[in-house]
């Protein structure tokens, strides 16, 4: 059943699939569901990886704001009502990091927040309540990224 679904998947892609892929999906299919159980759990310890949800509300703070809105929100951050968090340097523990920052924003991809570490200064939070941006912040620092605050 699980090569006659893995043909139907070749045929599909225009019979592209790696020959590595389907030596695994075909070793795969061999395991029983308690075995596939331990597999997951020791690629997520492995890659640092952690099952989400596929639709996930946004985090606070995260909601889009129109383009005319944006003198308001400045506003709003100048009185001390919101503000940014923005990390400055992921520190050593980078695997820690994306941990946090998918923690934060679970919207990110484990590329999305890869690439926030990379790509020092990256703007976390814009305009976040106060009690998001001391648990982002919080959850940053345990990990050993410096953050700013403005």
């Amino acid at each position: 059943m699980a090569e006659e679904k893995l043909n139907k998947e070749k045929s599909a892609s225009g019979g592209k699939t790696n020959k590595k892929v389907d030596e695994l999906v075909e070793e795969v299919s061999k395991l029983s569901v308690l075995d596939l159980s331990e597999l997951v759990s020791a690629l997520q310890e492995k890659l640092g990886v952690s099952p989400q949800a596929v639709a996930v509300a946004p985090v606070a703070g995260q909601a889009a704001v129109p383009s005319e809105g944006g003198a308001q929100a400045a506003g709003e951050s100048a009185s001390g009502g919101t503000q940014t968090v923005i990390m400055t340097n992921a520190g050593a523990n980078k695997i820690g990091v994306i941990k946090a920052l998918r923690e934060i924003n679970q919207n990110l991809t484990l590329m999305d927040a890869k690439g926030m570490t990379e790509a020092v200064p990256a703007e976390i939070l814009k305009d976040a309540k106060a009690e998001d941006v001391k648990s982002a912040a919080d959850k940053l620092k345990a990990a050993g990224a410096t953050i700013e605050l403005k």
